[in-house]
């Protein structure tokens, strides 16, 4: 019985693209599905930091790398075909690139309101698009995760009307992908973190007065009593792209301790 559970859980073999991997959140996807055996198509628009990914996984995994974002149809479907020629197959699409402006609704232009709306539901949408174009034809089902947040069910105080209003946005594309393509057996669900440690928060951890009020505070309201790490997200993203999610899709996992429970 172990075994086969053990089984359930496996993405070994299975070709995967990771959005956004140049990203905190999306680095440490990449990692673990290497760590897993699954062959990794990276994608992202730092054409730097993505090659020293690629570098570094490809000693002991299989990857390719493609140094595009899914802004435009173009793009979008450049990257599935890269997918494809590199391993002859896509089988799961994990879409972790994003980005957040923050300031209160009466101080916050235009420019600022679009950009997150593009890099967080448009791409989302382009690339999954994209995807289902190619999985929907194939008739082998397949498997999408979506990154959304806690802020896609929660309001907040300081000015995240653009990044709030895209996470919940996000949250109803998820399922209603998961609806559109359930025929077909593709999967689509999404994981919703709070605050985990990267380069932006990386300050919230440090031992000084401000960090400490800051945390102390947002621990208040995590039940668990600790702020998040990466690997704490990896694991519910290999869960939904494995057998061992196979009959669950449309939902959002809120990867947070306890925090939207309170």
């Amino acid at each position: 019985m172990d075994a086969a559970r053990g089984d359930s859980f496996s993405v070994s073999g299975r070709s995967v693209m990771v959005v956004g991997a140049t990203g905190a959140l999306g680095q440490a996807v990449a990692r673990d599905l290497c760590a897993g055996a699954a062959r990794v198509t990276l994608t992202g628009g730092n054409a730097d930091k993505l090659e020293e990914l690629r570098e570094e996984l490809a000693k002991t995994g299989e990857v390719c790398a493609v140094n595009r974002r899914p802004d435009g149809e173009a793009d979008a479907a450049a990257m599935v075909a890269a997918a494809l020629a590199a391993f002859d197959g896509l089988d799961g699409l994990v879409v972790a690139g994003g980005a957040n402006r923050v300031a209160l609704i009466e101080e916050m232009t235009t420019e600022q309101f679009d950009e997150v709306m593009e890099a967080n539901v448009r791409s989302t949408w382009m690339i999954a698009r994209a995807f289902g174009r190619h999985a929907k034809p194939r008739g082998e089902g397949g498997s999408v995760v979506l990154v959304s947040s806690t802020r896609g069910a929660l309001g907040h105080p300081a000015g995240y009307s653009a990044y709030s209003t895209s996470k919940g946005a996000v949250n109803l594309l998820n399922r209603t992908l998961a609806a559109e393509w359930g025929a077909a057996q593709i999967r689509v669900n999404a994981v919703a973190p709070t605050v985990f440690r990267s380069d932006l928060t990386a300050w919230m951890y440090e031992d000084n007065p401000r960090a400490t009020a800051v945390r102390e505070a947002f621990l208040a309201r995590i039940p668990l009593g600790r702020l998040a790490e990466p690997d704490d997200v990896t694991g519910p993203v290999r869960f939904f792209l494995s057998d061992a999610a196979r009959f669950i899709t449309g939902q959002v996992l809120y990867v947070d301790g306890g925090y939207t429970a309170c």
